[in-house]
Parts: C-alpha cells; sequence; structure tokens
C-alpha cells in the first residue's frame, strides 16, 4: 500500500471538530496579543534559530532544534547546544565539509533521552545527502509538496522519506511518518517555524501558504484542546491534530496555526494560566 494511499486514507472521515465560539474566539485572541513575542519565546529551542540569518543555515538549525523538542526543555536547550558546538556553529558549511566517517564519530558520545547519537548523525546524513541532491531541505520538501492539497502531509512524507534513505533499514526515532499514525509534533513544528513569519516564527521557506499547516501537537496541546472542546479523540494522533487544525482554520483560514505558540505557554509560564485561560473561555 503506498504512502500516497495512506495519506488520503487519514485525511478522509475525520468527524469534525466542536466549532469555536465566539466567546473562545476573543480568548484565544487576547491571548495571542499577550503572547505572541520574542520576550516570550525562552526557554524554548526556537530560541536557536534567530542567530542563523542565512536560510541554508536556518533550516539545519530548526531541524535539529525541533527533532530534540521532548523531555525538559533544560535538557532541549543543553543537546541542541551541543550540537551546534559539534558543527562550529555552521551547520550547512560543516556538512558540505565533513565526511560520512567523521560525521558519526563525532556524534558518537551524544545522547538525548532516547534519541542516540547515531540516530541524530544519520539524519544529519541525510540532510547532507539532500543538500547535495536537491540544494537545500526546503527544495526536497517542495518537489513532494502539492499545492492543490489542503496540507503539507505530501511533502513532509517526502522529506521524512528522503532523509531516511541514507540508511532505510535503520528505524529512526527522528524520522515518523504521518502514515504511521504520529502526529509528527516536532516535524508540524519545523514546519511552522520556517514556513510562518510574524514576531515568533522566523520564516524562510517560500512557496508554501500558512493555511496548509497542521497544528504541533502534543499531549499538553492535546489536554488543552480536550478542555477547550475542540476535539474529542482521546488519542494525540495525526486524525486529531488534523481535526484539531480544521477547528482553527474556521477561525484563522489563512493562518490556522497562529495560536499554537501562545496556547503552549499555558501551563509552562508562571504568569499564563491555564485554569483561569479556561475559566474565561
Amino acid at each position: 500500500m503506498g504512502e500516497g494511499y495512506k495519506l488520503k486514507v487519514m485525511m478522509t472521515g475525520i468527524k469534525k471538530a466542536n466549532d469555536i465560539s465566539l466567546k473562545k474566539r476573543e480568548r484565544l485572541d487576547d491571548l495571542y496579543r499577550s503572547y505572541n513575542h520574542r520576550r516570550y519565546v525562552h526557554p524554548d529551542p526556537l530560541e536557536f534559530l534567530y542567530g542563523y540569518p542565512d536560510v541554508r543555515d536556518r533550516e539545519l538549525v530548526a531541524l535539529i532544534s525541533s527533532s530534540l523538542a521532548y523531555g525538559r526543555v533544560a535538557q532541549i536547550l543543553k543537546s541542541v547546544a551541543q550540537i551546534l558546538r559539534k558543527m562550529d556553529n555552521r551547520p550547512w558549511s560543516f556538512l558540505l565539509n565533513t565526511s560520512k566517517g567523521a560525521i558519526l564519530k563525532l556524534f558518537a558520545d551524544f545522547k538525548h533521552r532516547f534519541t542516540t547519537g547515531e540516530e541524530m548523525a544519520f539524519m544529519l546524513l541525510g540532510a547532507k545527502r539532500i543538500i547535495e541532491s536537491f540544494g537545500s531541505i526546503h527544495e526536497c520538501f517542495m518537489a513532494g509538496f502539492h499545492d492543490d492539497q489542503d496540507s503539507i502531509l505530501s511533502g513532509l512524507s517526502y522529506l521524512v522519506r528522503e532523509l531516511g534513505n541514507t540508511v532505510p533499514e535503520m528505524k529512526n526515532s527522528l524520522l515518523p511518518l504521518p502514515s504511521g499514525g504520529s502526529a509528527c509534533k516536532r516535524w508540524n513544528l519545523f514546519l511552522r517555524w520556517m514556513i510562518r513569519k510574524d514576531s515568533i516564527d522566523p520564516g524562510g521557506w517560500a512557496g508554501v501558504h500558512p493555511s496548509k499547516l497542521i497544528i504541533p501537537l502534543d499531549t499538553h496541546m492535546h489536554n488543552i484542546c480536550l478542555r477547550l472542546n475542540i476535539t474529542n479523540r482521546k488519542q494525540a494522533d495525526m486524525r486529531t491534530a488534523l481535526q484539531i487544525t480544521d477547528a482553527f482554520r474556521e477561525i484563522a483560514p489563512h493562518d490556522p496555526v497562529r495560536y499554537d505558540f501562545a496556547l503552549t505557554r499555558l501551563g509552562i509560564r508562571k504568569d499564563a494560566d491555564l485554569e483561569s485561560f479556561l475559566s474565561r473561555c
């Protein structure tokens, strides 16, 4: 069964989410205005992207930062910084000028929770091959992206497969495919960072409209959306991510993930109280 067929099946038959009321929309807009500012980013792996004006470097920093965006935030920041130091803080130049053997050796001692140095090395080797073949990660994504579709799923699936082609027999926790049911939270975070452009997301990729993005769904965002009655699905999987995205698209058709950053401050920042927000919705 082909990947394209699996994606079509996934995108059909998704029950419509509950409508977002006018009151909820007003509260969401208030939250967005309050927290969608760069001063509220730290601590967040997104902050690493701001130091890379060259999009060739930025997309690699985004790839690394998003791939490790799980677990305690302090450890995430430590792990991302460690990898960038190993790459001399020049990831694009490093990949093009470093051999496979040297990359595998350099990352042999790396570990971030259940992500091994071997997994990280092979993902970076996949990125190296993509840059050599396509010119950039962006161009690889665009080779699989279809603008006539509702979302970025086809481009995402194509990119993940190409990244994994370096060592297809190896199971890599950094490279989940949407057709497997995963919400692909870290990949959708990566795409949010690179496609959207506002005071939070630096952007850099042309040719993809933010309306195609999918909400980066993890257990924290899933819990918020359950309590907002935006979804009643119990699994934080890709079907649920698509359902929630459709609900946000009802009120923000051109930018359905615009509330993601602000909503994920709830329960993380001491001045962003989840219970208070929910009570006002």
